[in-house]
């Protein structure tokens, strides 16, 4: 009996010791930040589903920026990100359109599905259209948004020596092709796209056709952080964690071997960049790390990116902590 309890205690010590972070120096550099639809109109996320209109149950509004334009993405930059999320649709004439929903009907006055309409026609419409804070008795952007939809060439010209991560709303393999093939026209477009993710197939196809991308989506995560919760112990790679983007939830993190600065060494060494998310609570990976206490899920000496829904309260916050740790 001794002997075993000796053998299992032998065994758990070795664990700990190949798993610790108390004798790793973490990974250098800064945290970076990264800025999910730029600077935008914010919503409380209790009973949003799918299909909710997000655009009719904005808070009060702080700043008059809207999701996924060329101005709110300047200013997510100016407010300290070094990558910008944008989402895309590949429209009928091959151009992408850089808008979030699969739909018109919430954010605009037109009704339809967003890739099928013409470019020609998103470029009439006001984007800003059904935003509401009030519950429909005022309207703070309508007017404001027309002519705002932006597309993926006209954001890569307008902001150049910038980095997006490029979000998929399709499950066309189509569009991943059609990326591969704009970047590869546009040569000088190919460090501006940090990654890709959202439907798997054209975040796939645009895997295979431009070499060195990074990107996933919720079937290559998963497969990445179970596989490592399975026997990353051992110090053991998973391929699917290897040259890619791994997404991990601000409040799961500290359930990964090596976490923080082992866990991020590991995925330095396989090629792989990590975005800390905020508190995971089912759903979509979109969390942020939102608040002052959301921040606190950032672990000293952190260098891969943050993820937040509120770069402009994020970005100064964390540059305030960076000066402060010095």
């Amino acid at each position: 009996m001794k002997k075993a309890l000796a053998a299992i205690a032998l065994f758990a010590a070795m664990v700990w010791l190949m798993n610790t972070s108390l004798f790793v120096t973490p990974p250098p550099g800064a945290a970076n930040l990264l800025a999910h639809r730029g600077v935008h109109q914010t919503y409380p996320k209790t009973n949003v589903g799918n299909d909710t209109c997000t655009a009719t149950i904005i808070d009060t509004p702080r700043h008059p920026y809207l999701e996924n334009t060329i101005t709110s993405m300047q200013a997510a930059f100016d407010a300290g990100a070094d990558v910008v999320e944008l989402d895309v649709h590949l429209m009928p004439d091959k151009q992408f359109a850089v808008f979030h929903d699969w739909t018109l009907d919430c954010r605009t006055e037109a009704k339809g599905v967003t890739e099928e309409t013409p470019m020609t026609t998103l470029k009439g419409l006001d984007i800003g259209y059904g935003y509401t804070a009030d519950g429909g008795k005022t309207f703070p952007f309508r007017g404001k948004g027309v002519g705002q939809m932006p597309t993926l060439d006209e954001v890569l010209t307008s902001l150049p020596d910038r980095k997006f991560l490029i979000n998929f709303k399709s499950r066309r393999a189509e569009e991943g092709a059609a990326l591969a093939t704009l970047i590869e026209a546009q040569p000088q477009w190919r460090e501006a796209v940090f990654g890709v993710y959202g439907g798997e197939e054209p975040t796939r196809e645009t895997l295979k056709q431009l070499d060195g991308t990074r990107g996933y989506d919720r079937t290559s995560t998963m497969a990445c952080l179970t596989r490592y919760l399975g026997y990353g112990w051992m110090g053991l790679m998973p391929e699917a964690c290897k040259n890619t983007l791994v997404v991990v939830p601000g409040n799961y993190a500290h359930f990964l071997w090596g976490w923080p600065d082992r866990f991020s060494e590991r995925m330095k060494a396989a090629g792989s960049e990590i975005i800390l998310l905020g508190p995971y609570h089912g759903g979509d990976f979109t969390a942020g790390i939102d608040t002052m206490q959301d921040l606190e899920l950032v672990p000293p000496g952190f260098s891969g990116y943050i993820w937040t829904n509120r770069i402009e309260v994020i970005g100064p916050a964390l540059g305030k902590r960076r000066i402060a740790g010095r």
